[in-house]
């Protein structure tokens, strides 16, 4: 099973085809993943690899790492893009997701005016009040939407919650209008004789009926970039891609493909 974790709260930095160069904050176990998703595609793994035995990492940690990390990099006038909440499975499932955000944007005030904030979410915790109030917070709040059809999205990302639909998200995706960035991983296949593909003209009109609706500061599309744990999924290869992004932009949404 394809895994690749983060072995370290503070990771980098990277660089990003979407973000830049990206300095990675990972507020799951060191050794293990904790999703509420268990997308076929995650480079991290399935989650039946487990969640470890090391606990997650303290607010007062991440502070302690970070602060070391950005004075390193600024004595070194290393560059710096961007600082991205990743890692191993979905950091706004940290019990301190708030606090460590507050955490972070003021070491970035202090060594990186510059750089913007990112957090990569899967948007199952967009209906808790304290999270909602730190993405708010951050310079780019990337949420996935990755089907806006409800038997599909549910092949591609296998929430663990039931009670996670598309129409209850692309719902509490509407309270973020103009400050989301909606993430959209296109890629066709199988998994478990079930057919995989969110191009068809079906999908991507019911995507754009749900950016519509959530009217995102911008649309991210891209595609497969590295080994998945399900290996029966193919990239959608880039003119394919940028069509589907003219399409959507045709509807009068802002959109990059990467």
């Amino acid at each position: 099973m394809q895994t690749i974790l983060f072995h370290s709260a503070i990771f980098g930095p990277i660089h990003s085809r979407r973000l830049g160069v990206s300095l990675g904050i990972n507020l799951m176990p060191a050794d293990g993943k904790i999703c509420s998703f268990d997308c076929l595609y995650c480079e991290a793994g399935f989650n039946a690899q487990g969640a470890g035995s090391a606990k997650l990492p303290s607010v007062q940690q991440i502070h302690d790492q970070l602060d070391a990390k950005l004075r390193e990099m600024h004595a070194n006038n290393e560059k710096l893009d961007v600082i991205t909440f990743s890692g191993n499975g979905e950091p706004t499932l940290h019990p301190n997701f708030k606090e460590v955000v507050d955490t972070v944007l003021s070491l970035r005030d202090k060594y990186y005016p510059q750089a913007k904030v990112s957090v990569l979410s899967n948007s199952t915790r967009i209906f808790d009040p304290k999270v909602v109030e730190a993405l708010r917070r951050v310079d780019n709040n990337i949420l996935k939407l990755d089907s806006a059809i409800e038997p599909s999205m549910r092949i591609i990302d296998r929430p663990n919650s039931p009670e996670f639909t598309v129409d209850r998200v692309v719902e509490a995706l509407k309270q973020f209008k103009g400050q989301a960035i909606i993430q959209t991983m296109f890629l066709r296949g199988e998994h478990d004789g079930h057919s995989i593909d969110n191009t068809t003209p079906e999908e991507v009109n019911a995507l754009i009926e749900a950016y519509n609706q959530i009217q995102p500061k911008e649309v991210m599309i891209y595609s497969i970039d590295r080994k998945t744990p399900e290996e029966n999924l193919r990239k959608v290869d880039r003119n394919e891609l940028e069509a589907i992004a003219e399409k959507i932009k045709q509807a009068g949404i802002e959109v990059q493909p990467f």
